[in-house]
């Protein structure tokens, strides 16, 4: 079984920075294809935020591009996603995920717990 562990959330004034962490963990992971993060604020659909494949293509929604930078260890199994200039409107549970994931048992898909990111004065 493969678990994906995220940090970094929090409270935050508008104009301020966060950087979330998500590292997947599990006997046996071979690769990940790729990462990134959702996100879902109350009363609206989940959206893509960000994703990286392992070959290092990386994708943004049109709402964070030039604010929130997604980087990857692929050594690590670990996400980044470093989130600068939050707006009011970031306020949303992130959720992390993984697609692709090669490991003993074969290849799957994942997603974290969520973390929640509050953008406040």
């Amino acid at each position: 079984q493969v678990e994906l562990v995220e940090s970094g959330g929090g409270l935050v004034q508008p104009g301020g920075s966060l950087r979330l962490s998500c590292v997947g963990s599990g006997r046996s992971i071979f690769s990940i294809f790729a990462m990134g993060w959702y996100r879902q604020a109350p009363r609206k659909q989940r959206e893509l935020v960000a994703n990286i494949t392992s070959g290092g293509t990386i994708d943004y929604a049109d709402s964070v591009k030039g604010r929130f930078t997604i980087s990857r260890d692929n050594a690590k199994n670990t996400v980044y996603l470093q989130m600068n200039s939050l707006k009011p409107e970031d306020t949303a549970v992130y959720y992390c995920y993984a697609d692709g994931v090669v490991d003993h048992l074969g290849v799957d898909n994942y997603w974290g717990q969520g973390t929640q990111v509050i953008v406040s004065s």
